[in-house]
């Protein structure tokens, strides 16, 4: 971590995140990505309790479903650790089977008790077997009235476990009724796996609104083909229910939509798919990105919110992933039990069931895709296109770079502060990739730490904006004390301000952050609009400007990335239309002026939708730009107001970009 001015370390006065610790892990490789086979079998019965996060430890490849959850719980609870999972050594047939877990405590007795009376208690949670410690052995089973066994001395600490729980599930007896497909469980296979893939019950669906309570009020395809959902319109307040079991990986904030849920889920056949959720208000949304959902629960309440005309829900089913390439298919079928159509997009590593999904393939290392993606996911804040993007301007992706002031690795880390605590009371750096040792020269390491760090931040910076001792927008500020410190961002009252290194290095670096963040997003991860390659520009410049109708006016706002600070100048609005409808493919310059320069000028009585309309000309330039909706009106950032559809201003001129 750079921190060059640092002046405090306020994070460390925020809550507990607990979170922070906990690596989500990505999707399994599918049988086209040279799948491997599972190792827990078919037979395993469901468990019904909610599962704990994943922890990215090594010990959990190869693991039964309770024999993992163990695992995972016992790290939420009490952080990470040493542990022991599969050992194919005919020693140890419990190890080897996948039903067992060491927690290595050490000579932290107490940690040890503690672990032990956790298991105790969620014994039926786990379908514990029986717990090993101190050379003891328990069992649920009360029938044998004395609960623990004293073992034989088999000759040390570690074999008698005195410095370690040894936990081990029952084995297999009771038969699932559902299909192999659904029934194999990706948290057990080997490699990267797939949250929403743990869940029972795939393959379920139900309609997202109750009987009686809605009617269609517009289709799937209407608008000349623009509308890629179903409107059921609905009195404000009734209740959405999940379509199906899944993930929740998006959950907040979207262009288009005001505000949406995105859940991943799979189906009977194991094939990926996400259910959409749009225009409900903020408050009326009671899941968060991370939850694991069920089939009928209450997630949220209909609104109006966003480019909305009445209380309704906008409903989308996106084969493949909404965060992660998929594309919109009419769900009417679907919801009447018509089999999901087979998504066209890859799905080797892309980042489907996390929030990591909004990072475009492609566009960091290969080996360092997947921990961005983990990385990404740790908190809402803190997407992996963000962290990609502030890895560039870090490192450049190039390993074993030191800086003159000592910042170090891919994520260039202070060593002071990799090894500070977090609010979770780990260091920030921590073993994320499960080799033994926390180093801010492994890959996953210096990632995740960058993430966790990041993730700190943003909370802390949230409190402050909160209480109003500092304002602006939580991204910048973020990176901002990434850069100088927390401690600058907090004595500033927002970007920091206080010595020379403030303006020449940490504004730019925030500027030059923000403004790539856009090249490493995954199109349409955001919001309502995906650009499609074959159809013609213009029409997609208005409507992806128009998923920012309503929006704030903010002087300076927005850019390629999108709104900053909650809003747009009129530079902005029109940068960020253009880039999400070409794609990504066009980037446009920060100005009216310099916008000007770019593209062919077409006279205004020829002007088509989708054109570049600019006014307010000076000795300069331009001082104002729009785009054209055509009859003589544009789509507009209204000084003091919002992004609005108004008419063309006396003199505007008219210009054609990348057609």
């Amino acid at each position: 971590m750079k921190a060059k001015y640092l002046i405090g370390g306020a994070v460390g006065l925020i809550l507990s995140l607990v979170t922070l610790v906990l690596v989500v892990i990505l999707p399994a490789t599918e049988e086209t990505c040279g799948a491997g086979t599972p190792v827990i079998p078919a037979t395993t019965p469901a468990l019904t309790e909610p599962n704990c996060p994943a922890t990215g430890a090594a010990a959990e490849v190869g693991l039964r479903e309770g024999a993992l959850r163990a695992l995972r719980c016992v790290v939420a609870r009490f952080g990470m650790m040493d542990m022991r999972g599969v050992i194919p050594d005919d020693a140890y047939p419990d190890h080897r089977e996948g039903r067992a877990v060491e927690f290595i405590v050490g000579n932290d007795q107490a940690k040890g008790d503690a672990i032990v009376a956790f298991l105790r208690d969620s014994a039926a949670n786990f379908h514990v077997d029986y717990v090993i410690w101190k050379q003891r052995s328990w069992t649920p089973d009360a029938s044998r009235g004395i609960q623990w066994t004293p073992l034989e001395d088999r000759g040390d600490a570690a074999s008698n476990h005195m410095d370690r729980v040894q936990v081990t599930i029952k084995p297999v007896t009771a038969t699932s009724t559902v299909t192999a497909p659904a029934e194999v469980s990706l948290a057990a296979m080997p490699g990267p796996v797939n949250e929403a893939g743990r869940l029972t019950g795939a393959g379920r669906r139900q309609y997202p609104l109750a009987a009686n309570t809605f009617t269609i009020s517009d289709v799937f395809g209407a608008r000349g083909g623009t509308h890629l959902g179903v409107d059921m319109a609905a009195p404000a307040g009734t209740p959405i229910y999940a379509a199906s079991d899944g993930l929740v990986v998006a959950s907040g904030a979207a262009s288009g939509f005001g505000d949406w849920v995105v859940i991943d889920s799979l189906d009977e056949s194991g094939h990926r798919y996400s259910t959409v959720y749009g225009h409900m208000y903020e408050s009326g949304i009671f899941v968060h990105t991370g939850d694991i959902v069920t089939m009928g629960q209450h997630i949220a309440d209909v609104g109006s919110n966003g480019e909305s005309s009445g209380p309704h829900l906008h409903f989308e089913l996106v084969p493949g992933g909404r965060l992660t390439g998929g594309h919109q298919v009419d769900p009417m079928a679907w919801l009447a039990g018509s089999a999901l159509p087979t998504a066209t997009v890859p799905n080797c590593e892309n980042g489907f069931g996390s929030a990591g999904g909004n990072l475009a393939p492609g566009k960091v290392p290969a080996e360092l895709e997947v921990w961005y993606r983990r990385a990404g996911s740790l908190c809402p804040q803190i997407s992996a296109s963000l962290l990609a993007a502030q890895g560039e301007a870090e490192s450049g992706f190039r390993r074993g770079l030191t800086s003159p002031a000592g910042a170090e690795g891919l994520a260039q880390f202070l060593p002071s502060t990799a090894a500070s605590l977090a609010p979770d009371g780990q260091p920030y750096v921590i073993d994320a990739d499960g080799n033994g040792t926390a180093s801010l020269w492994d890959d996953g390491d210096a990632i995740i730490g960058q993430g966790r760090y990041m993730c700190a931040i943003a909370q802390a910076v949230q409190g402050w904006i909160d209480q109003g001792k500092v304002t602006g927008d939580v991204t910048a500020l973020s990176l901002a004390a990434y850069n100088a410190g927390e401690g600058a961002v907090l004595a500033s009252g927002g970007m920091p301000n206080q010595v020379p290194g403030h303006f020449s290095e940490t504004r730019p670096y925030v500027a030059r952050i923000l403004a790539a963040e856009a090249n490493f997003r995954s199109m349409g991860s955001g919001g309502r609009f995906t650009p499609d390659a074959a159809a013609s520009l213009g029409p997609q410049i208005v409507a992806a400007g128009r998923d920012w109708l309503g929006t704030k006016y903010v002087f300076g706002g927005g850019g390629a990335q999108g709104p900053t600070g909650g809003g747009f100048d009129e530079p902005g609005l029109t940068a960020a239309a253009v880039f999400s409808a070409s794609g990504g493919a066009i980037t446009l310059p920060g100005t009216a002026e310099q916008q000007w320069e770019i593209g062919a000028e077409v006279p205004l009585i020829n002007a088509k939708a989708g054109d570049l309309v600019f006014g307010d000309f000076g000795a300069r330039g331009p001082a104002t730009v729009g785009i054209y909706l055509g009859n003589g009106r544009m789509l507009h950032a209204e000084p003091g107001g919002t992004v609005a559809q108004v008419p063309l201003l006396n003199g505007m001129k008219a210009r054609r970009i990348g057609q």
